[in-house]
């Protein structure tokens, strides 16, 4: 199974499915924190930049990544171009995700692939 990376953007290849590509999209903390901060209502990139702390190009390219995911979609106005969530569902599962960490202890940060130990020692170089 082969997974291209443009842009940061997982895209599905080989045997990649659509529900693994749609966790994939979401795997990554900062569309995590864009999509919270959307399911508030429509922000521009500029307003993201401010209340994440983020670099704008780096918000830019994790808010074309859910748009090509099909999670985000943009509506322009004059200059700007205001982003929202194209599925309310979207929250139901982020929803279901943490009725399932809580009912198992968040014991997934323990897990020696995934766990946020792993990506500790990952920044590190360990």
């Amino acid at each position: 199974m082969a997974i291209d990376t443009r842009d940061g953007c997982p895209s599905t290849t080989a045997g990649l499915g659509a529900a693994e590509a749609l966790f994939h999209s979401l795997s990554d903390s900062t569309r995590l924190a864009i999509v919270r901060r959307l399911a508030d209502g429509e922000a521009r990139v500029a307003d993201l930049v401010t209340q994440l702390g983020l670099a704008q190009s780096t918000v830019s390219k994790h808010v074309a990544c859910l748009r090509e995911c099909g999670l985000v979609d943009g509506r322009p106005e004059g200059r700007q171009v205001f982003y929202c969530l194209t599925r309310p569902e979207l929250m139901d599962l982020l929803a279901s995700a943490e009725v399932v960490l809580a009912a198992t202890g968040h014991a997934v940060a323990l897990c020696p692939n995934y766990g946020t130990d792993v990506h500790v020692r990952e920044v590190r170089g360990e």
